[in-house]
């Protein structure tokens, strides 16, 4: 695989939006709700513990078949960051563990979003720093013995869980799942979101008084 290590522009302004919003109930299904279903990743991409993150997506490409650990991401991530990486969908591979997943919360890497395995989820747990992936075992990569840590591409566009992931798109993952919001849309999404977050805390606040169904949809137009 050709090695490519980009960057891309970080917007903490608008990431603080997304950390505002990201505190409401369902935050995962708000943002798709008003990105009309799109960005949601595969279901089977799941977080190993109950977490909640918002940041911008750097971005790992893996070669298919000869995983190594990512650790070229960890040297790159910045605050606010959140670690996307495309392995392959290979469930019996893990690329991220807890000594990983402590080196980068020391760099303010908010957690990372995996299209394979991870493991370690007991130490990960107690650190608090989330991973999303479609699998766990105990089976790390070949980099522990062979200490080759190429054959990846960094900030470069990934496909992971069916989705396409540029280098800076923001990523809202919770407990449902992962969603993904291209950064050129951002600014409108998470206002957007926002609304949306609100009316719904409006509606939770009617149904907490006893309304009805029929309450609910002539007031709001939906539930």
């Amino acid at each position: 695989m050709l090695k490519v290590y980009n960057e891309f522009e970080r917007r903490p302004e608008l990431l603080a939006k997304f950390d505002e919003v990201v505190k409401c109930y369902s935050a995962a299904a708000v943002f798709a709700d008003v990105q009309y279903r799109t960005g949601v990743m595969d279901s089977g991409i799941k977080p190993a513990f109950r977490a909640k993150v918002a940041g911008q997506a750097i971005t790992v490409q893996l070669s298919k078949g000869d995983l190594v650990d990512p650790l070229k991401a960890l040297e790159m991530g910045q605050p606010g960051d959140v670690i996307v990486v495309d392995a392959g969908g290979d469930p019996n591979t893990s690329v991220c563990g807890g000594l990983m997943g402590g080196l980068a919360q020391n760099r303010g890497i908010r957690g990372m979003i995996v299209d394979g395995a991870g493991r370690d989820t007991d130490e990960l747990e107690d650190i608090g720093w989330p991973i999303w992936t479609r699998a766990i075992t105990p089976r790390g990569t070949h980099t522990m013995f062979s200490e080759r840590k190429e054959e990846l591409s960094i900030n470069v566009t990934i496909a992971c869980g069916g989705v396409v992931v540029n280098p800076g798109d923001f990523i809202v993952a919770d407990l449902m799942g992962v969603v993904v919001i291209p950064q050129d849309r951002a600014e409108e999404v998470v206002k957007q979101a926002a609304e949306q977050a609100e009316r719904e805390e409006k509606t939770r606040q009617w149904v907490a008084k006893g309304k009805t169904v029929e309450d609910l949809l002539n007031e709001f137009g939906r539930i």
